[in-house]
């Protein structure tokens, strides 16, 4: 069963931004573009950014301003442009902070299984977006929300990651959809 859990009665939803927050202006330039396009288009606009990016392959890439700053931005560009924002955390004690400017909390592929961290989103009250993890089945995402209506949020919505077959061999299986 499908819930309305953005209450935009059903529209199509684009959640799109940059990956990392590289700075404010860029953050304004997209966000500002994105929901002209958006608007014309008739949909719902969640801006995306993380302040964030924990998952980097290399401890020297570039992962984004901070908790602090990254908030900050998002703010900005949710006040400044008009749109909701979108971010994810990789920690619980991120959760109640990230929630206090966030429509939508985000938790990252590799960590959509984490039972501390998927109570601290729910606690939040926010709408929930996981990422399912590449190395999960469809079927096994029905315990990520298991877990997130137990901790009294049932405003979830999942995206699909794709899902690996070999090395570096990663496929979206629309099948899983439905599944």
């Amino acid at each position: 069963m499908i819930k309305d859990v953005l209450n935009n009665g059903g529209k199509f939803t684009l959640i799109a931004g940059p990956c990392v927050i590289e700075s404010e202006d860029l953050c304004m330039q997209i966000a500002t573009e994105v929901k002209k396009i958006t608007r014309d288009l008739g949909m719902d606009y969640y801006f995306k950014a993380s302040f964030d990016k924990a998952n980097r392959t290399s401890a020297q890439n570039f992962r984004g301003p901070g908790l602090e700053i990254g908030l900050e931005i998002l703010n900005s560009v949710k006040e400044k442009c008009g749109v909701k924002v979108v971010t994810d955390i990789h920690e619980p004690w991120q959760a109640e902070i990230v929630g206090k400017v966030v429509d939508i909390v985000q938790i990252p592929a590799f960590l959509c299984r984490q039972t501390d961290l998927l109570e601290a989103a729910a606690k939040t009250g926010k709408v929930i977006n996981v990422k399912k993890a590449q190395f999960m089945s469809p079927e096994e995402m029905s315990r990520v929300v298991q877990k997130l209506e137990y901790f009294g949020n049932n405003k979830i919505l999942l995206c699909d990651r794709g899902t690996c077959f070999g090395y570096h061999n990663q496929i979206v299986d629309m099948t899983s959809i439905p599944r």
